[in-house]
This record gives C-alpha cells, sequence and structure tokens, in this order.
C-alpha cells in the first residue's frame, strides 16, 4: 500500500477545485458587498476614503513548513496586514490574498492556512473578500489589507514633535526570543518557553489599539514588525526629530526573560530590535492620559536619530535585502 497516494494534494483539486476549496472555508463580513467569484470583490468604505496595505511572504524566507502549521501561517499572515491598517488609526474591513503553492501540497495544509486566515480576520471583524491562486514551487502569500477610517484622521509616521512622549501597546521582543529558539534547535522544555516559540509562529497584535489611539490624540503611529529601534527611527526621520528610549521602562515579558536565560542571551536587544510581535508603537502630546495598555517607554526631543539611555546600540532589526 502506498501511502503517497493516500494524501489528496492540491494538484489533484486542480485550479477552480482549489478556489472552491478555499472560498468554501470563507464567510464573509459585513463590509464586503460582494465577495469571490467575481472578476473582483466589492468592499464598503463608509469614510469615503480606504486604507490600503500589502506585504509578500516566501516561504524559507518568512516562514518554514517544518517550524509552523499551516493554521500559524494563516494567522500570521493575516495579522501582521491587519497589524498594519490599525497602525493608521483605521478598523481592518477585508483582505486579498495571492498565493503561489505547489502541486503536491497536501489538501489539508490548505484547509489549515485558509482556516488561519479566517479566523484571525474574525478577531476584527474582517474577511477575505477575494484573491488568486497559481503554481508555485514554494508556498508564497501576497496579502493585501483595506481599512476604513471611520471619520478619523488617518495617523502617520511624520507627525512626532519635541516634547511628545512615546509609548507602544502590545508585547515586544516575544518573537525574536522564539525565533532565537528555534534557530539554536533548542526544545521548549516548559510552558514558558512554548509560549515564546508560540509568539513566533502566530502574533497577537493589540489591533483595538490603533484607532483608540488616533481618538486619543496620536500624532505618529506605526506597527512594529521590523524591530523597534528600526521602525522608530523611521518616526524620527520622517517627522525631523529625536526620539530618546528609556531601556528601564520596558517591562520584559516572561518568554522573553526565560529564552534569554536559556541562550545567555540579553532580554532587552531582542525587546528593541526584534520584530514580527506587530505592536503597535505611537507617539501622543504629553497631556494625554493613556490607558493601562499603552507603556510610556521615551520622548521626543529636538535633533535626529534615536537614542536608548546608558547603552551602545544600533538600529538592528529586521533588514529584507540582508
Amino acid at each position: 500500500m502506498c501511502v503517497r497516494r493516500c494524501v489528496i494534494t492540491v494538484g489533484d483539486l486542480g485550479e477552480f477545485g482549489v478556489v472552491n476549496r478555499i472560498t468554501g472555508r470563507l464567510p464573509q463580513g459585513a463590509a464586503v458587498m460582494l465577495g469571490p467569484g467575481d472578476d473582483a470583490a466589492l468592499v464598503a468604505a463608509p469614510d469615503g476614503r480606504v486604507v490600503v496595505s500589502t506585504d509578500l511572504l516566501l516561504e524559507g524566507r518568512h516562514f518554514r513548513r517544518d517550524w509552523s502549521s499551516p493554521y500559524d501561517v494563516g494567522r500570521k499572515a493575516a495579522a501582521q496586514n491587519l497589524a498594519d491598517v490599525a497602525a493608521m488609526g483605521a478598523v481592518p474591513t477585508a483582505l486579498v490574498i495571492g498565493l503561489g503553492i505547489p502541486a503536491d501540497l497536501p489538501v489539508t495544509w490548505l484547509d489549515g492556512l485558509t482556516d488561519g486566515f479566517r479566523d484571525e480576520c474574525a478577531v476584527v471583524g474582517a474577511s477575505v473578500a477575494g484573491g488568486d491562486v497559481t503554481r508555485c514551487d514554494l508556498v508564497v502569500l501576497g496579502v493585501t489589507a483595506l481599512g476604513d477610517l471611520g471619520g478619523r484622521a488617518a495617523v502617520r509616521r511624520d507627525g512626532a514633535r519635541p516634547g511628545q512622549v512615546v509609548a507602544v501597546a502590545g508585547r515586544l521582543g516575544h518573537a525574536a526570543a522564539g525565533l532565537a529558539l528555534l534557530d539554536a534547535g533548542v526544545p521548549a522544555r516548559t510552558e514558558v518557553l512554548e509560549r515564546a516559540v508560540a509568539a513566533h509562529r502566530r502574533p497577537c497584535p493589540p489591533y483595538q489599539e490603533g484607532p483608540h489611539a488616533a481618538e486619543l490624540g496620536a500624532s505618529a503611529m506605526l506597527d512594529v514588525s521590523d524591530g523597534l529601534l528600526q521602525d522608530l527611527g523611521h518616526v524620527a526621520t520622517a517627522s525631523g526629530v529625536r526620539i530618546e528610549l528609556d531601556p528601564q521602562a520596558f517591562a520584559v515579558g516572561e518568554p522573553v526573560l526565560a529564552a534569554a536565560k536559556e541562550l545567555a542571551a540579553d532580554p532587552l536587544e531582542w525587546v528593541l530590535t526584534g520584530g514580527e510581535d506587530h505592536a503597535l508603537a505611537a507617539v501622543f502630546p504629553a497631556g494625554v492620559r493613556l490607558p493601562a495598555t499603552w507603556q510610556v517607554v521615551g520622548r521626543v526631543v529636538e535633533g535626529e536619530g534615536i537614542l536608548v539611555y546608558g547603552r551602545e546600540m544600533g538600529r538592528g532589526g529586521w533588514d529584507h535585502f540582508r
């Protein structure tokens, strides 16, 4: 008996079978007026403006199938795009996905990926409105996210001004700690180490804090995808200011501390330069009373660049061409 023949692949289904398999697992949210099945989707834009962001994820570069389940890959791919929309102060409404997959990919893998997209979208009330599929030698995901500002001004990167404070919402360093454990081949022997690895596989962005920050008067904001120092460096450059961070202001999570102990690493290095947690970093007027979901970690002054008090640090972070 050949086990291989018992595995149904996407090649067995064919293109339209794959499309039907995907769309059959994807309910449509209220913002989608016309979903998959036509030449293009139709998504409501009550505000009259549409926030758009797109990302490309390549197998072996952004994820590994031996490290992450298909469900995790789907949730991660959705999360990093939905977080970009939230970082503009908008509410995500829909995703459109371009998918390249090998013909021998098991259908069960495709199902897990689709369910991951569906469930991450459900967290914010969005949905997958359409996309395209093609054959490819490896798994490739092109994800475009749409969002609605609900009458709010978009929060850009160029609004930071001297005298304001810098705050973060969400976790930092967790995904980097998990990646370091996987890279080192260190098994997650404890529940707390497993939490670090899980953070790499599936981020948990504070989506609701994006629109909330806009309502609180945030003058600049972004999604921390490539590392806090690198990403805040974009805010400093765009705004023509200097950002000073206090390393003692950061609450370092237990999984980060545990992984650092396991690998004899500096946990603050991961907090400041690790990417893929998709936390939000924003700049607020000094007088704004921030809720507990936001942690003040620095200030904006005249000058340029990024300074971390008492530490010599480069910008670090993720570079797609390194």
